[in-house]
């Protein structure tokens, strides 16, 4: 197949499905104009930090940067640690960085039959910070990462010492409605058709997925693109993974949570972007008050889904403001 038939069939597969799923999102966006973008690490210095750990769970890719007490980041879907690039630059100087790419996302390679499920990556945590010698932590979390987040300290109170959640799942919040075109596909085995055609045309990308969960798309920069997508297409075991990911969501995997997180000592502080199309305008009300130790709730306007790898600073300073309390 030449290029200009390839591109065809990817415009096509676009205007016919996945594209679609994020059109509303996109069109119902308000953004932050006028936003400077952030400096971070870029790809190959990212790369450079990037290791593996063998775990029952399968080889677990993780960027590691910093000495001190660990913190522990959790990216959203479908993208990987490197979401996490700008705060590792900010903060590794108090703390030991910890960015792992999450079960069937990035560059982890998935132990064969293992489950990819919400609860079953919060155990991988568990058996990676095991492996990394790390007791307890300094949770930071976007998106889906903020649901396993809440089921990691639900099931292992004792390992976080605070936690910093962004806009992402809650109880009743997960999986939001307006995720349901994208899981249906998921189960379809179809949520990774676009990926091919994104890679190829990275203004489709930016102009589809990036507008949909960021302020200024531009910070989807062509090597953020190849790093997101293309380990998710390496093979169709791992497309199936990726599409097992979305299915896992469905029911709710925080149904009944609301009691292990109402008893936890940890303080949580939220932090939210109020242009998010995906999540409730409720949620972070709600978030904020599922916990027994909540530090209240920080509002940014304008700012979208994915805004921590928009605005890394924001993170620095709330993350830095928390763990000094």
């Amino acid at each position: 197949m030449n290029r200009r038939n390839f591109m065809g069939l990817a415009a096509a597969t676009v205007g016919a499905g996945i594209a679609g799923v994020y059109a509303p999102l996109l069109a119902a966006g308000h953004g932050a104009g006028g936003v400077a973008l952030a400096h971070h690490l870029d790809v190959a210095r990212f790369r450079a930090l990037r290791r593996s750990a063998r775990t029952s769970f399968g080889e677990i890719a993780y960027a590691q940067l910093g000495r001190g007490p660990a913190a522990l980041f959790l990216h959203a879907h479908p993208i990987n640690g490197f979401q996490w690039r700008g705060a590792f630059d900010r903060l590794a100087s108090v703390r030991r960085c910890i960015a792992p790419d999450l079960l069937g996302l990035g560059y982890t390679r998935v132990a064969p039959g293992q489950s990819v499920a919400p609860a079953a990556q919060a155990a991988m945590l568990a058996a990676l910070l095991d492996k990394l010698g790390v007791d307890s932590v300094d949770v930071v979390a976007n998106d889906s990462g903020v649901a396993i987040a809440q089921l990691f300290v639900a099931r292992y109170p004792q390992r976080v010492r605070s936690m910093l959640l962004t806009n992402g799942d809650e109880e009743l919040d997960s999986p939001p409605p307006a995720l349901k075109p994208l899981l249906a596909l998921a189960h379809q085995g179809r949520s990774t058709d676009v990926f091919p055609g994104w890679l190829a045309d990275k203004t489709s990308a930016r102009r589809t997925f990036g507008g949909a969960v960021y302020a200024d798309p531009a910070i989807l920069t062509d090597e953020s693109i190849d790093y997101y997508f293309s380990p998710l297409i390496r093979s169709a075991e791992q497309r199936a993974l990726v599409d097992a990911t979305l299915v896992a969501f469905e029911p709710n995997p925080l149904a009944g949570i609301g009691p292990a997180l109402k008893s936890c000592k940890a303080p949580v502080r939220i932090v939210w972007g109020t242009a998010d199309t995906i999540f409730s305008p409720e949620s972070p009300d709600r978030l904020a008050r599922a916990f027994g130790n909540s530090r209240g709730v920080r509002r940014l306007a304008g700012a979208k889904t994915f805004w921590p790898e928009e605005f890394p600073d924001v993170i620095a300073e709330e993350a830095r403001g928390l763990w000094q309390a």
